[in-house]
């Protein structure tokens, strides 16, 4: 195929006139997006659980005899203001109970990873990542039936959610594999992954609000439709591969052609043994299971923490939960342009920026959150603490997070699957067993758990800092065509 040769449509020719941006930031801003949709959708139940519950483990004697001066206790509650919907609970579900009711989008999660990578390795990861948006809107529409029906509704729904967002890393990677040129592959791939937090920042501040001012299936509603949006917007502007989209240029077409390639042409089949064998892929595992513990244990239960043992009002707890990932967010912004000039003025090799910012990503992250367990009831400086522990995470998404694309362009679709399925075994277990550790749902409880965040966290990290690569392996087609490793002082 001439990769000059203008093939467009005339409707192509038109709209590639009047779009300002190149359609790989165009796709990648798809891709951010579907992960706002996807990632408020999940983190909601988390939000709304905290008013739908009966609080049945904390007296009101017990409340009344609490001080701020109590930091191993609870701190006093927030008083809501006159405008509020008033939420006096509905259901008596045990912290147990609702920490299994939380897990149980991790038991469809982990599933359908492996599948979605490999039909996105295999077919085009497009209609995979509108697969996972779309199923994981109408789940959310029912949601507000679901949880009037019973648990079981709700759980079973819950699961259906998590094997439609099982997919949507490995497709975004298989995305990112096609469009994103290596220099470029920091700063894409942290604004493209950048939409996760982004969503638990819009789930956090919005579900205050939402839960705050209308009554509970409102919230649920919203967030459903705008995924309902994004789907068809997804579907009609984006493609799997630059070579067979509408209207890009002819000139961003052979850019793209000589710095990436067809990674889909001709691709043999995915060689499992090698692939799985590889010491880059341990090292992958194990750091991915250890990063999504601690994010893990941050998304699904820090609004409980906030509500339960520092006592923020519905709409405070939204704000507070929000403004970590705030941080987060950010970070891993700079985090990703840092990365890539690191890179291109070859003051670090890509393997040492890769092993740095994940290293730093959880070492940080977990020295802060124990250290917010140490705040006591100082309601600020707990949140500057969560926030600042969540602002050094976000160097994650500069780091390991784009070890799969290094690794293997052609198949880290699949190899994304398998790392973050594996990973999500964390988000099915940590919900009930922090409910164990958390009975009585005080500062001390919490506080083991923190303190075992921050040591998985690090371990984890050291690990893909002794063992992890960022080189092409053999097993990839692509390795035949990429500079050998020691003949490259960027690899």
């Amino acid at each position: 195929m001439d990769h000059r040769e203008d093939s467009r449509p005339e409707w192509g020719k038109s709209v590639s006139k009047v779009c300002l941006l190149p359609q790989r930031v165009v796709l990648v801003l798809m891709g951010f997006f579907s992960l706002i949709c996807a990632f408020t959708c999940r983190v909601s139940l988390s939000h709304a659980i905290t008013i739908l519950a009966i609080s049945n483990k904390i007296s009101n004697k017990t409340i009344a005899n609490l001080t701020d001066e109590a930091p191993d206790g609870v701190c006093q509650q927030e008083v809501e203001s006159k405008d509020a919907v008033e939420h006096n609970g509905i259901y008596t579900w045990s912290e147990t109970e609702k920490g299994f009711i939380l897990g149980s989008f991790y038991f469809g999660y982990l599933i359908s990873h492996l599948p979605g990578g490999v039909l996105a390795d295999k077919y085009g990861a497009k209609w995979v990542v509108a697969f996972c948006v779309g199923v994981t809107a109408i789940c959310e529409l029912l949601s507000p039936t679901s949880i009037r029906l019973g648990p079981y509704y709700l759980v079973t729904l819950r699961v259906l959610m998590g094997i439609a967002q099982g997919p949507i890393f490995p497709g975004l990677n298989g995305l990112l594999s096609s469009w994103a040129p290596k220099k470029e592959r920091a700063t894409l791939g942290t604004i493209c992954f950048g939409g996760s937090t982004m969503g638990i920042i819009l789930s956090n501040a919005c579900s205050g609000l939402l839960l705050h001012y209308y009554t509970w299936p409102v919230m649920f509603y919203v967030f459903g439709s705008l995924s309902v949006i994004w789907f068809f917007v997804f579907a009609i502007i984006c493609t799997s591969s630059p070579f067979s989209h509408p209207f890009i240029t002819p000139k961003e077409r052979e850019y793209l052609a000589d710095e990436v390639g067809n990674v889909n042409k001709d691709k043999p089949a995915i060689p499992w043994k090698p692939l799985l064998l590889s010491m880059p892929m341990l090292s992958l595992i194990v750091s991915q299971m250890g990063h999504d513990w601690g994010y893990y244990v941050m998304v699904t239960n820090l609004p409980l923490y906030m509500a339960d043992v520092i006592r923020f009002s519905i709409r405070s707890n939204g704000f507070v939960t929000a403004l970590p990932y705030v941080a987060m967010w950010i970070a891993s912004l700079i985090s990703g342009v840092v990365a890539d000039w690191l890179i291109r003025s070859g003051k670090l090799r890509l393997v040492t920026v890769r092993k740095l910012f994940t290293l730093l990503s959880a070492v940080l992250p977990g020295t802060f959150m124990v250290a917010a367990s140490y705040a006591g009831c100082d309601k600020a400086l707990v949140v500057a603490l969560f926030t600042i522990s969540m602002w050094t995470m976000g160097m994650y998404y500069a780091g390991q997070k784009l070890s799969a694309l290094d690794i293997s362009p052609s198949y880290s679709s699949t190899i994304t699957a398998v790392i973050n399925g594996l990973g999500s075994f964390t988000g099915l277990f940590a919900p009930p067993i922090i409910g164990l550790l958390t009975p009585d749902k005080n500062n001390t409880q919490w506080r083991i758990v923190f303190w075992a965040s921050a040591v998985i966290l690090t371990l984890s990290a050291i690990v893909f800092w002794l063992i992890g690569s960022a080189d092409i392996q053999p097993y990839d087609p692509m390795y035949e065509k990429s500079e050998k490793p020691e003949e490259n002082k960027n690899k």
